[in-house]
């Protein structure tokens, strides 16, 4: 029974019985800290690692403030909210002590808490102390469903915690009408997209929309994006597509007492969809990633002279820029051709040349992550503005300075990416042609690992092509890549590799022995879709009317698809000549039967 006789206030109140009964058990609760902290991980969506956890926090068992929306409305209801999140923010820490040194700990935090006096005091900072945690290891998640009043100096704030070490990520993105508002003005370190957003984006076109445009600000603006509240392996899939770097949610796992790891089959999911993703991007070179043409410069303290760096730029008359650093963290850059311009002033040497550099710097500058690939990064870069649009890129990796890359190597590596791609793809279907080919069966041959080949062929695809024409021919060419690359992209089959090796003979090289249904798929969209390529009165008869290459007529059957299956191909053949051969006998079977149809070694 709570003893409610301790406190006259609250019984001769306006309070209802029931608020009257939350108020004693929130006394009650905080008096006893009786606060239970749970751990649920925020995972990579890249490799299925974790990056780190959020600290949840729950009432006692079976108690009228068990949940979180009925805990922290009754803290703010009675004036308790300090009280509540320092609770929560102690049990948290204490049990964090458990926590890897390079995992990363989420702490919910109110923004009226934020402003709060006591919170400024160092409080969190002596509570890490004691626990061993280190500051560049917190994470304050502000909710967007709280309002703000004054962004300023909410701002101000937010950079002395950031001056601290400690990060920022602005929760439930997307669920109210003051979110782009709140991410202009604080300029997070991560944003949680809300889970209204996230929840069956897989089938709904707008929110894949919405998700995107997310994505593309958050590049631009050097922050990351952690999707909430993901269930399905349909909504993985689809965030992992965007191009989203986090997640958190049920599917990958639930909220402990302990620090678990991600659920090891969608683990298994993530690694197999972005490796899915790289064999798609096969064919769109610009996706490399943009840390593959960094250069390695040297990055400077704000407080080096401007002596020293104009020293730094005489001594390397190839280097036309530096970063600028605080620890690991990019603050700046300078541009020579900055300095240089101030120091050409009336009273510039004067003035900066015994000053620090941080005086100068762009505050204002271009910084990527390592994996965001080129052609992003050139729609960033190309959109600055004239006097920056030749500044240095600044590139990051896990957050910290990794290197730059300036204007040219970005035009001189895509140029020659595209001019690659062109040079070794078919024409027609656009797909890796004979000599990516070879480089994938060599690759594949000598991996030993078990790898199926699939081999596809078109039966009476001249006669087709001497009655109806090449452009018909083209098409339907065309249309057979399509119907391949889809089926594959649709299925489970990781690791897909697929090609045209020229005229009406394609390939794909796959990580995977189950390849029947995949191949009764293709044959059945390619037999519906083929008809649609004759006329009337050759779909009614089945067949069409052309001369063999003796010059005489004969009746041919609609084109139809062979596919010659190779399984177990890793270390069985010599080299992609030997693999060719068997395919060709095998191809040969399978023109032995009327229509469409697969054969398998």
């Amino acid at each position: 029974m709570m003893d409610k006789s301790k406190d006259p206030t609250i019984e001769h109140s306006n309070f209802t019985q029931e608020e009257q009964d939350n108020y004693y058990e929130l006394k009650k609760i905080l008096a006893n800290k009786e606060i239970r902290t749970v751990f649920q991980p925020i995972v990579s969506l890249v490799d299925g690692g974790i990056f780190g956890y959020e600290a949840l926090s729950r009432g006692p068992q079976g108690s009228l403030l068990e949940k979180p929306d009925t805990l922290f409305p009754a803290a703010a209801k009675f004036d308790k909210v300090w009280e509540l999140e320092f609770l929560c923010r102690n049990q948290a820490f204490a049990k964090a002590r458990e926590l890897p040194a390079d995992k990363m700990l989420f702490i919910n935090v109110a923004p009226q808490i934020i402003n709060d006096v006591r919170f400024q005091k160092g409080v969190t900072l002596e509570m890490l102390a004691q626990y061993h945690i280190a500051a560049s290891n917190i994470i304050f998640e502000i909710t967007e469903k709280n309002s703000i009043d004054d962004y300023r100096s909410f701002r101000r704030v937010l950079d002395h915690y950031s001056g601290q070490g400690y990060k920022i990520a602005i929760d439930d993105v997307g669920s109210g009408y003051s979110g782009l508002k709140m991410l202009a003005e604080t300029r997070p370190h991560f944003i949680k997209i809300d889970m209204d957003l996230v929840r069956n984006i897989d089938k709904d076109a707008l929110k894949q929309g919405l998700m995107k445009a997310f994505y593309e600000f958050s590049v631009l603006a050097n922050m990351k994006i952690i999707a909430e509240g993901i269930e399905t392996i349909d909504e993985l899939n689809t965030i992992i597509n965007i191009g989203i770097p986090y997640g958190q949610g049920y599917l990958l796992q639930r909220p402990a007492a302990e620090f678990l790891d991600i659920n090891h089959k969608v683990k298994e999911v993530i690694i197999s969809r972005n490796i899915r993703k790289k064999q798609e991007a096969f064919h769109t070179p610009l996706t490399m990633p943009i840390g593959e043409i960094s250069r390695r410069d040297q990055g400077f303290s704000a407080m080096v002279l401007g002596s020293q760096l104009l020293e730094y730029f005489n001594d390397n008359p190839n280097v036309m820029g530096i970063t600028v650093l605080q620890g690991e963290i990019p603050v700046g850059l300078l541009m020579k051709s900055k300095l240089l311009a101030h120091l050409a002033t009336k009273y510039g040497v004067a003035v900066y040349m015994n000053r620090p550099i941080g005086l100068l710097m762009d505050q204002n500058f271009l910084v990527v992550d390592y994996d965001i690939p080129l052609e992003q990064v050139s729609k960033l870069a190309v959109a600055r503005g004239e006097d920056t649009l030749y500044d240095y890129i600044i590139i990051n990796r896990e957050d910290k300075y990794y290197g730059i890359t300036t204007v040219k190597q970005l035009l001189e590596k895509t140029t020659y990416l595209e001019i690659n791609r062109a040079k070794h793809s078919n024409p027609l279907s656009g797909l890796p042609g004979n000599v990516l080919i070879e480089e994938k069966l060599k690759l594949v041959i000598d991996s030993g690992q078990p790898y199926g080949v699939l081999y596809f062929d078109l039966d009476n695809f001249k006669a087709y092509n001497d009655v109806y024409g090449f452009d018909n021919g083209d098409k339907v060419l065309c249309m057979t890549a399509q119907i391949i690359q889809a089926q594959f992209k649709n299925s489970n089959i990781m690791d897909v590799f697929v090609g045209h090796i020229g005229g009406d003979d394609f390939i794909a090289v796959v990580k995977d022995l189950n390849v029947i249904p995949i191949c009764q798929k293709i044959i059945e969209y390619f037999d519906v879709r083929i008809r649609g390529f004759y006329t009337e009165e050759d779909k009614s008869r089945n067949y069409i009317v052309a001369k063999n290459r003796h010059g005489v007529e004969e009746n041919y059957p609609v084109v139809s698809l062979s596919i010659a299956v190779l399984t177990d191909v890793g270390g069985k053949f010599k080299n992609p000549g030997d693999l060719a051969e068997a395919a060709s006998i095998l191809k040969k079977k399978c023109k032995l039967d009327w229509g469409s149809c697969y054969c398998v070694n």
